[in-house]
């Protein structure tokens, strides 16, 4: 799957299809983004600029804005966004894949980014070009959260809903040639600090 497939792929999907707990309720789907914005608080300094890279409709950027941080939701998709403007229109947007977060941001860098759900549904080439674009927009020391999972039997995603996986090594190697330092956290995504490449 190419980050294009990917995108067009959520796009176009119903509602329903995005998350498991829509069709539970509207409620439960809430309820688990604030969960997971709570989560997230807990690595992230109080008041810090963070960015939520593949925000959907908002389900952890609406509520991480409620606690009290100032937000960037940027999504690939002009849908989603739409959906989250609808429920949340003071939240800050941008409109772009990975490449534009940059040219967006300007000189000005984010001292958190948290990409839930987003990682897992690309190839290798595509997850590292991302993750390194994400990283080029955190200050150096800034915190990076990111679902990019590891297993002992990695593999690549073979749908725009499977999940690629990763061998230690292999995230070990990345983070070094991107400049992730891993954080123990006890969260269930991985959390990095920003910092310098090694010579």
């Amino acid at each position: 799957m190419t980050a294009a497939d990917v995108i067009t792929a959520w796009d176009q999907a119903d509602p329903e299809a995005i998350h498991p707990l829509r069709r539970v309720s509207e409620d439960a789907y809430w309820e688990s983004g604030r969960a997971q914005a709570d989560m997230v608080a807990t690595v992230i300094p109080d008041g810090a600029k963070v960015m939520d890279f593949g925000c959907g409709d908002g389900r952890v950027a609406i509520p991480m804005g409620a606690l009290g941080y100032e937000v960037t939701a940027v999504d690939s998709s002009q849908r989603m966004l739409d959906r989250l403007t609808e429920r949340a229109p003071d939240v800050t947007i941008a409109h772009t894949t990975a490449d534009g977060i940059v040219g967006h941001l300007g000189r000005r860098r984010m001292d958190a980014v948290y990409a839930l759900a987003v990682l897992i549904h690309h190839s290798y080439a595509d997850c590292l070009h991302i993750i390194g674009r994400l990283r080029a927009a955190t200050k150096l020391g800034g915190v990076l959260v990111l679902d990019w999972p590891v297993s002992e039997t990695p593999g690549e995603a073979d749908s725009w809903i499977g999940v690629t996986t990763w061998s230690p090594q292999q995230q070990a190697d990345a983070c070094a040639r991107i400049g992730l330092e891993p954080v123990d956290s006890g969260l269930p995504w991985g959390v990095y600090r920003a910092v310098k490449v090694a010579g």
